[in-house]
Order: C-alpha cells, then structure tokens, then sequence
C-alpha cells in the first residue's frame, strides 16, 4: 500500500485547479502596478517611443494662420553675404516686417556682443590696433553706431529680442553681473492657492543668462528665452513656456510676442500645490488665452507635421520689397535661419531635424487657437487602474479559459487599449499612456503560458511513469536470461519502429480535469500497449501521450516488418471502438497519427552506470519520428516508408504519398499510406488517377499535374489531392530551379 500514498499526492497535486495560476498573474499585476509608480527609465523611454509612434499619425489640428518664419536661408546669404549681418541690415529688415503690417516679430536670435562693422568700432579698432587715424567723410552720425540704430529701430515696433537661460553646469551666477543685463520679467498677476510656494520655486531656475545688449533690451517692447528643453533622448516633446532667473519669471520667445502682438498687458498666473497650474492671457476684445501648464511651467508641443508646416519667407525678398505684403499683414512673424551652417536644428516626434525657430510659430499657434495636448490630472490614475484591471482580466482567462478561446479576449484587451490611448490623443488631444498595461497583458500570457505547459508536461510525465510497468515482459525475461547485456554500448541490428502520437493533446487537456486526463490516457494507452506486445513488438516508453515502440529486439522477431504495420492497422479499430466511450464520458473524441519505418539502428541499454533504459537509438528512429509527424500535415493516419512496403504480406494495399526530405535529413525517403483490401478495391480508380498525377509532377509537369489533382481534390475527400494541386499550381507558376528531382523538402518537424 506504500506506493499508492505517492500517487495520491501527485493526482491531488494535479487536481487542486486553476487558482494557483490566478494567484501568480495577480502578483505580476501588482509587481507592473509598483513598476508603474517606480517609473524606471527604461519604462519612461519605452512610453516616450510609443507616444513619438501616436503623434506622427495624421491628426486633426487647428491652424490659427499667424505664425510666419521670416528665413535667413540661403538665397539671403547670397544676396547679402554671411551671416552675421551688419546690424542696420537687421534694422532695415525689421522696418520693412513693420511697414508690412506684421503683429509682431520675434527673434531667434541673440545679440549678445556689440556690431564690429559699426563705423565707430571700426575707427576705434584702426586707432588701436593700426594706429591710424580714419574718418568716414559724408557719413551721417546716426549711422555712426548700427547696435544705435537697431535700438533706434526696436523702439518704436512689435519686436521681440531672444536670450538664452544657460542651464549648463559650468555655468555661474556670476555672468549675469558681468553682462549687465537686467532681463524682463513676465507681466503677470499670480494667484497663489492656499499654502502653495511661489511661482519661481516650481520653474527650473537659471543660473545665468546670454543676454542681448544691454541698450538693445532696454529699447525692445518685449524678450523671450528662446530655449527648448528636450526629453533624455535629446528629442523635444515639451517646451518650457516660463522659466525662472533667480526671483524673475521668465516668458518665453513664443509667448513674449504672443503679448505683444495681442496686446497683452497683463497675464494670469495660477500656483497651486503641484506647481504652475495655468497662465492666463486677457485680451482686449473681451477674450482670454488660457495656457494649460504641467506644473513645471511646460506643456507638450502639438506639432503640426515635419518641418515646413509654415510658411517661410526669405529675408532677402523682404529687404528688397518683393515679398507678398499679404504674406506679411496681420501675422506673427519668427525671425530664424535655415541656411546650412546657420540651423538651429530639433529632434521632434515628427521629424528629426526641425529648424528650432518652427517649434516657437508651433508654440504659437497652440496658445492662439487653444489647441494644446493635455495630460489631464486624472491620466496617472486611469493608467494605474487599467493595469490592475487588465492584469486581473487576463488572469482570469488564462487561468480558466481554453487556448482555442483566449484569442479573442486577448486581442481585444490588447487592441482595445492601444486604439483607446490613440483616439484619445487623436480625438480629444488627451496623452494617456497604454504601455504598461500593455507589458501587464504579455507579462501574465507569457508567464501562466509556461505554467501551464510546465503543468502538462508534469502530467505527461506522471502518466509515463504510472504506465511503465506496461513495458512487454519479452524484454525483461531477455535480460534476466542474458545478464551480459546488461552493457551501455548495446548492439548494432536491424530493427521496425514504430511512434504514435494523440492529436491535441493541448486542447483536450484544457477541456478536463487533470484526473480526468490521466483516465483517458490510461484508458487509451492500455489497449494500445496490448496490441503492440501482441504482435510481439516492445514497448520502449511513453512520451506524455505518445508511444515509440520496435521490433526485432531485444530477440529476434522473423517478418518484423509486416508484424508491426499489423500492429499499426489494428491500433484503427481500436481506436474506433474506444471513441465511442470517450464521446459518452468526457463528450471528446481523439485521433492518433503513426509512422513505421524500418532500418538499422543500435538496441541497448543506454544511459549512466547507475541508471539507464533499455531503448534503441539511431537515424532509423529519427525518420520515424519525423514520419509520424508528417501525418499531420497530409491528414493520414498512418505513413510508412518504402522499407516497409518492400516487407509487407499479401492483401495489403498502399497509396504512394510523396517524396519527401524531412528536416534534418540529407536523403530523400518515399512514404505510403496502407490500405485495407476493402478500401483498396473502392478506391481502385481514384488511385490510379492519383498515381498517374504523381508521375506527371515528377516528370516536371506540373500543369498537367494540377488539372488532374484538381479533379480528384474535387472528386473525393482526400486531403493528398488538395495539397499537391496548391503545390502544383505554386510550381508552375514559379518553376523550380535546375534539375527537378520530384523531392518535396519539410523545413519543419
């Protein structure tokens, strides 16, 4: 009775259910869950792809029509020389933008040193340098100084000045001093929630400032950074709208001449606990620009496309007048470079390599047509539960449902989240993340997969080792009559094996219980077993539900060849008549393939000094694998090779199937379906026919030979029939290289 309390174990074991497997996908959730609040950087760079992947889709924007860049390209470089300009060529050009009937201009650039051309710094640098004395005869005293005369210019239009917060680590506080220069700070009244810091504490603070000069700000109507601040993977998603310097508030360059173009004289700045919540921009008509900020003064950039989403004008066609006016009129223009050498190039979601002057006309346009992408507050929550929710659904189903049904509801979760975060984005500008949830659904299939297979192998090994006593007495009786064989090397002989295997032994498991599995088993392999040692055959083992058996040792068997294709046919029946109690007990039927083949091969005792099996190895069993395999992909229950054919009694009939080189083999092997005499003499003519197709595919003519198995396909059932008519009608319409030798290759098992 001691062996029994093991194996009640083991089926108790196996019996317990699908609740483990819940339980494991509910710890995966939870451990995504605290992934999700960890954030580690490789999580953030994955969700920072796949938004990259959502923006570039076509999506519905407002276009305001404002923004303009006024180009320092390449024409203008030509006409005028290199850059940079004389500054009274910057005056004049700013004049004209005015005289055009611009709102306003902005600046990507900074003036930051004093105009070496001016006449005056000229004189002073000859004095100095040369020691000459040189006068600029007729020269007007105005033009003495260009920085005066673009100051003189600054003064009295719409133009705002670039600076750059030098957030770089060697840079020091000191340089503000050392400049001079006393930037703007942003007009705008704050309204403090209860408790909550000032605005300043928030905002990523500046040490130091590259300033325009000092006469040159003091004379523009407004000034902006003109920063962008990409993401860790140097690609710009959000750019900052207000920056701090010290104590001041610093707008910037889009916004700054968003106010000045407008009118704005005052903005609406609103702190809560988490931050800067919004900037409002009143305006005169009664209207009000509402910014919607992330708390650190930033909101994610709404590109409108690759670069050249707006309309460029050459600088050279407006300082000679032939630019459009009504280009100009009633817009927002953005004074930047494009020429090779001058570009101030961006990595953005939707191009690689966009001038930096677009992303302020972008920003621009966000802010005047309030078309701004939102990560509402709500966002991280909703992220947190779909991963517990989807994390939960999916170890529901994996745990209780079969394979055949978990497509459906996996795609759906799958689809249903990627299509919900990009609608999202695409319908209501909202940026929800589905990544993580996403990596919830593979991380449980991926893990409870491999349990449950891990548990079905489990099974198929309880079931081999509970049946091992069906091994055939012959062998046992040998050995203990020749205890010399007892050696690990074994002996070389010609032997008939013989594999088979249960269709879907997957699917069936997931339709029973695991004690329920192993009873079928038992109740199939038993029969099965009887008829393999009747026929004097020995059984080698069972494989979870398949069986290797063979012939001709360890005694000799005369006519094993024909003694095992016995077996082999009579294991059909059989099957039959115990598919009759399997479809009133379990309401299942199941099917087996088998392939025979016969060929030298080493029979022995095989394994360590301490432990070993008596078996047979070599390329003999390997074909034979393979063979049974092969029943499967021509629906044949049983296959045999030529060398079994070659042995087999009268009365026995077969239909030539193929030719074929299995994987892993070099030489091609011919392979059979037998053939009762009954069902021989009703499918006499099919087969003829079926034989003369098979002659004209090996001849090559393989559009004679597909009229003829398109026939039989239609004719009878078949399978063998429809599968050389798709192989014919693919060789004759890609006939095969070189010599055709009418060898079929499997590439897989």
């Amino acid at each position: 009775m001691k062996p029994a309390a093991p194996l009640a174990t083991l089926f108790g074991r196996l019996a317990r259910g699908r609740g483990p497997f819940f339980l494991t996908g509910v710890v995966i959730t939870l451990c995504m869950a605290a992934l999700y609040v960890l954030r580690p950087t490789w999580l953030q760079f994955q969700e920072l792809k796949l938004y990259d992947v959502t923006l570039r889709k076509q999506r519905p924007t407002i276009h305001s029509g404002l923004p303009v860049v006024v180009d320092l390209d390449e024409k203008s470089l030509t006409a005028y020389g290199q850059w940079p300009w004389p500054r009274f060529r910057v005056a004049l050009l700013l004049a004209r933008l005015k005289a055009a009937g611009v709102l306003a201009v902005g600046l990507d650039i900074v003036f930051a040193e004093s105009d070496r051309t001016s006449p005056e710094t000229m004189r002073r640098m000859f004095r100095e340098e040369l020691k000459l004395d040189v006068s600029f005869d007729g020269l007007p005293n105005a033009l003495g100084d260009y920085d005066s005369v673009l100051a003189g210019v600054l003064r009295d239009g719409p133009f705002v000045l670039g600076y750059y917060l030098d957030f770089s680590p060697g840079a020091a506080p000191d340089r503000l001093a050392a400049t001079g220069c006393d930037i703007p700070g942003l007009k705008a009244s704050v309204i403090l929630a209860p408790g909550a810091k000032p605005a300043a504490t928030h905002l990523p603070n500046a040490p130091a400032v590259v300033c325009p000069l000092p006469g040159l700000l003091a004379a523009a109507p407004g000034a902006g950074f003109f920063n962008t601040i990409p993401d860790p993977d140097n690609i710009v998603r959000r750019s900052p709208i207000l920056l701090a310097q010290g104590e001041t508030i610093c707008p910037s360059l889009s916004l700054a001449t968003i106010m000045v173009a407008l009118g704005v004289k005052n903005a609406v700045l609103r702190v809560g606990d988490g931050g800067v919540e919004s900037l409002a921009l009143p305006l005169s008509d009664g209207r009000k620009l509402t910014i919607p900020l992330d708390g650190r003064g930033r909101v994610l950039v709404n590109y409108r496309g690759p670069g050249g989403a707006f309309p460029h004008i050459s600088a050279a066609d407006v300082l000679t007048g032939s630019a459009d006016p009504e280009a100009l009129r009633g817009k927002i223009a953005y004074l930047g470079a494009s020429a090779a050498g001058l570009r101030d190039l961006r990595a953005t979601p939707t191009d690689r390599a966009m001038p930096g002057v677009e992303v302020h006309a972008t920003l621009t346009d966000m802010i005047v047509t309030g078309d701004f992408l939102l990560r509402p507050d709500w966002a991280p929550g909703l992220e947190f539960c779909s991963i517990l929710a989807v994390g939960l659904a999916s170890a529901a189903l994996l745990a209780w449902t079969r394979a055949v049904l978990l497509l459906v509801p996996f795609l759906g979760l799958g689809l249903g989240m990627w299509f919900g975060s990009s609608q999202a984005l695409l319908r209501h500008n909202f940026v929800i993340s589905p990544i993580t949830p996403l990596l919830t659904l593979a991380a449980n299939f991926m893990v409870l997969t491999f349990l449950k297979f891990w548990r079905e192998e489990s099974q198929k090994r309880f079931i081999h080792s509970a049946f091992s006593h069906y091994l055939s007495p012959v062998v046992v009786n040998e050995l203990v009559a020749s205890p010399d064989r007892l050696t690990l090397t074994g002996e070389e002989r010609e032997v008939t094996v013989l594999f088979s295997d249960v269709r879907g032994f997957t699917s069936m498991s997931e339709k029973l219980t695991p004690t329920q599995v192993v009873d079928l088993l038992h109740r199939y392999l038993t029969p099965m077993t009887g008829i393999i040692t009747s026929h004097l055959g020995t059984l080698d083992k069972f494989i979870g539900d398949a069986i290797m058996a063979f012939w001709n040792a360890p005694v000799a068997v005369p006519g094993h060849q024909a003694k095992a294709l016995a077996a082999a046919m009579a294991m059909l029946p059989e099957l039959d008549r115990l598919n009759q109690g399997f479809l009133e007990t379990y309401g299942l039927r199941i099917d087996i393939g088998v392939g025979l083949h016969a060929g030298k091969a080493r029979v022995g005792n095989f394994g360590s000094e301490d432990l070993f099996d008596y078996t047979v190895i070599g390329d003999t069993v390997n074909l034979c694998s393979r063979l049974e395999g092969l029943t499967k992909y021509y629906h044949k229950r049983i296959l045999v090779t030529d060398s079994i054919v070659a042995a087999a009694p009268e009365g026995v009939f077969f239909q030539e199937v193929d030719r074929v080189l299995v994987k892993g083999k070099v030489e091609p092997v011919t392979i059979f379906a037998p053939l009762g005499p009954e069902e021989h003499a009703a499918r006499e003519r099919e087969l003829r026919e079926a034989a003369a197709a098979l002659a004209l595919y090996r001849d090559g003519r393989f559009a004679e030979a597909l009229a003829v198995y398109e026939a039989l396909a239609a004719a009878y059932p078949d399978p063998v029939h429809a599968i050389q008519a798709g192989r014919c009608r693919t060789l004759a319409a890609t006939p095969p290289p070189g010599q055709w030798d009418g060898v079929f290759e499997h590439t897989s098992k």
